[in-house]
């Protein structure tokens, strides 16, 4: 583990604009002053300046380069990606730099300078970009499921407070008793993040057919099962009402 980075790279959405980026820069610049090898680096549009500073020339070879990530939805997945990604420019880099990122979520506390600063002493937190396990290969992750109807089942905070988890279990085991999970004519079934009416949920949505539903239990997933995925008729009196012509027979 190397205690002395030569380059550290503040990364996250939203640092090169709005209140919040501005304050978090400021406070940035007061913590750090101008340490040499510091940047900011936005990726609210895309992570295309990252992989930009890592083609930038290095103090020396083999510098050692920390990234502070502040995404504000980094997890396990979103990590092991990241990591995989900047090894793999790294190891393509002529100075081959040695690359670590930090492991804390700091993104979710918000944008916070001075925890993004501590966290760089923090060594036994870091994580190396040269050592990630690889992704599982399976030639069923190279096509699109058959199905003739897409369903989203909302698990953000809210929906799974009002009982989302049980109900997607019931919903995917009535999807396999009929055989319709994944099968042409059936069912690609997909747990999202929040869909906003949240006051209505739980909220699922079948799509193309742009329909919204409120699913409070066991029972209405069985209706909707054999109403709406099986017969194909949308059902009304689920229906959250949508601000397009989506609320209609299927």
């Amino acid at each position: 583990m190397h205690k002395d980075y030569q380059r550290v790279l503040f990364v996250g959405p939203g640092l090169n604009g709005g209140a919040l980026g501005e304050a978090f820069r400021r406070e940035l610049q007061r913590l750090r002053g101008d340490a040499t090898g510091t940047r900011v680096i936005d990726t609210l549009d895309g992570f295309d300046g990252l992989w930009a500073a890592l083609g930038e020339p290095l103090p020396a070879d083999g510098a050692a380069l920390l990234v502070v990530d502040l995404e504000p939805s980094s997890d396990s997945a979103y990590l092991d990606w990241l990591r995989d990604e900047l090894g793999r420019l790294a190891r393509a880099h002529p100075q081959a730099p040695q690359l670590w990122i930090t492991a804390q979520a700091l993104g979710r506390r918000g944008l916070d300078a001075a925890l993004a600063c501590a966290s760089i002493d923090q060594h036994e937190r870091h994580l190396s970009c040269d050592q990630v396990n690889a992704v599982p290969s399976d030639p069923d992750w190279s096509r699109v499921p058959p199905h003739a109807r897409q369903v989203f089942l909302c698990t953000g905070p809210r929906c799974v407070r009002r009982g989302a988890l049980p109900l997607w279990k019931t919903l995917r085991r009535e999807l396999l008793r009929l055989d319709l999970l994944e099968q042409p004519g059936g069912v690609l079934l997909t747990r999202t993040a929040c869909q906003f009416p949240c006051n209505l949920g739980p909220v699922l949505t079948v799509h193309p057919d742009g329909c919204w539903y409120r699913v409070q239990n066991d029972t209405q997933v069985l209706q909707l099962v054999e109403g709406h995925l099986l017969a194909g008729t949308a059902l009304p009196q689920l229906q959250i009402a949508a601000p397009y012509a989506g609320n209609a027979d299927a």
